[in-house]
């Protein structure tokens, strides 16, 4: 089944294993969706991911999902960039989350990478989620 927002369905599952305790969750795979899972592992948000290759041929993700005395590591996460709504973002009003403590992920010609790495590299672009 395709899905026309695949991040916002990432976001979901995530958002819905961690308030079920769950230790990890399958993922449709995409290029898109590893660039974002290496983003959150870089940060410290999830454990890691692997790719695995089911018998239809479809790659799926098994994400390992990171919690710290018992609760979610990941306190919230929510969509800026939407299918009907895109948020484009230059360098310079790159929104901070929670004071420097979350992360925005963004999309920018240079790849998909986290705020401040965007703001090292001088480079803007679509605003795809927060995390804290």
């Amino acid at each position: 089944m395709s899905t026309t927002d695949p991040i916002g369905d990432l976001i979901t599952r995530i958002r819905n294993a961690q308030m079920r305790r769950k230790e990890k969750i399958l993922t449709p795979g995409s290029r898109l969706r590893a660039s974002v899972l290496e983003v959150l592992t870089a940060e410290g948000f999830i454990r890691g991911y692997s790719a695995s290759e089911p018998v239809n041929g479809r790659t799926e993700f098994e994400i390992e999902l990171k919690y710290y005395d018992g609760e979610p590591v990941i306190r919230e996460i929510s969509r800026v960039s939407k299918p009907g709504r895109r948020v484009y973002s230059s360098v310079k009003t790159l929104p901070r989350v929670a004071n420097g403590l979350g992360v925005a992920v963004v999309s920018t010609p240079q790849g998909v990478m986290a705020d401040h790495e965007a703001r090292d590299k001088n480079v803007g672009g679509e605003v795809l989620f927060t995390v804290f």
